[in-house]
């Protein structure tokens, strides 16, 4: 027999499981889908818990918000642009559901390659090794030249490149964002990091006039972002640190001058969950008010996905009405 004492287990506690209150229950279960099944179908398919619960509350106030004409900001990185997600954000921007496009310097290189010559996104193992990585000839001198006009002419680094694509009629622009936000009259915002993109390694490249247009683009951000006040939303999609940075300061600009802007919705979009997006974007701008979700998945599934059931739900409630 051992030396030390033990609790005596026989005056445990215990109480009938039929009382206790259970986060689980089999009525908020999933349900398998039919073969033929619709967006209603595999919405109404998910669990009512966690993240496909956060999905359908995120669907409810982007389709307020555009019901309300309240803004839907739109934040994405260069990725979604590499993953050829561009035709499916532009129907968005023509469905309504964008007021004001921000990306950063990357997407918006991306973009003028896509609009100009149908193609982007070089093999950077390749040519980092000879110090041939950037060093396109063209992307450079045409996006540096739009850069010095948008600096001259005290305009947005996006909105003088939506409107250089579509003056120079670009083969391929109806694939550009740039090009249909200009078009639809919708802001667009380029937010440049100075030594993050290519065509800084340009012989081309005037710092201060892109200095000039990005500030114009983030005061432009500020504007819009001023008017989230009960019930906007932010949407951010794959970028590590710019965007996320850019949004805060332009809320705390937005804030300094036209006082309370609460009770908006925002979410994150990311195949891992960084710090900054979620702290920035997520957490921060919502801690007092409105909510924040975060979901995890590739740009190339989820944008389509929450794309698709954006335009469904929202075409069986226009026809209620």
């Amino acid at each position: 027999m051992s030396k030390y004492n033990k609790i005596d287990s026989k005056k445990i506690k215990t109480y009938s499981i039929k009382t206790r209150k259970s986060k689980t229950e089999i009525k908020s279960f999933a349900k398998p889908l039919e073969p033929n099944s619709n967006v209603y179908g595999f919405l109404d398919s998910l669990p009512k818990y966690l993240k496909a619960d956060d999905l359908k509350r995120l669907l409810k106030s982007i389709l307020n918000a555009k019901r309300k004409k309240k803004p839907i900001i739109l934040m994405l990185g260069a990725h979604p642009i590499k993953c050829g997600l561009s035709p499916v954000l532009i129907d968005l921007m023509q469905e309504g559901f964008v007021t004001l496009l921000s990306t950063n310097g990357a997407g918006a290189i991306h973009d003028v390659e896509i609009a100009l010559w149908g193609k982007t996104s070089e093999e950077v193992e390749r040519g980092i090794e000879d110090g041939s990585f950037g060093m396109a000839k063209e992307t450079g001198e045409i996006f540096n030249q739009i850069s010095s006009i948008a600096g001259e002419k005290d305009m947005g680094l996006g909105e003088t490149i939506g409107k250089r694509m579509l003056e120079l009629k670009a083969r391929f622009r109806k694939h550009s964002l740039l090009a249909n936000a200009y078009r639809l009259n919708i802001p667009a915002c380029v937010h440049v990091a100075f030594g993050t993109d290519i065509v800084h390694q340009h012989p081309s490249f005037d710092p201060a006039s892109t200095g000039r247009a990005t500030y114009a683009d983030f005061k432009i951000l500020a504007h819009e972002v001023s008017k989230l006040n009960n019930e906007g939303v932010v949407l951010h999609f794959g970028s590590a640190v710019v965007l996320p940075e850019v949004f805060l300061k332009a809320l705390s600009v937005a804030r300094n001058i036209k006082g309370k802007i609460q009770n908006f919705t925002t979410a994150n979009f990311d195949m891992i969950q960084h710090y900054r997006p979620n702290v920035n974007v997520v957490l921060r701008p919502t801690q007092k008010s409105g909510q924040g979700f975060s979901f995890t998945g590739h740009h190339e599934i989820m944008i389509p996905l929450l794309a698709w059931a954006l335009k469904s739900v929202n075409k069986n409630e226009q026809k209620r009405r």
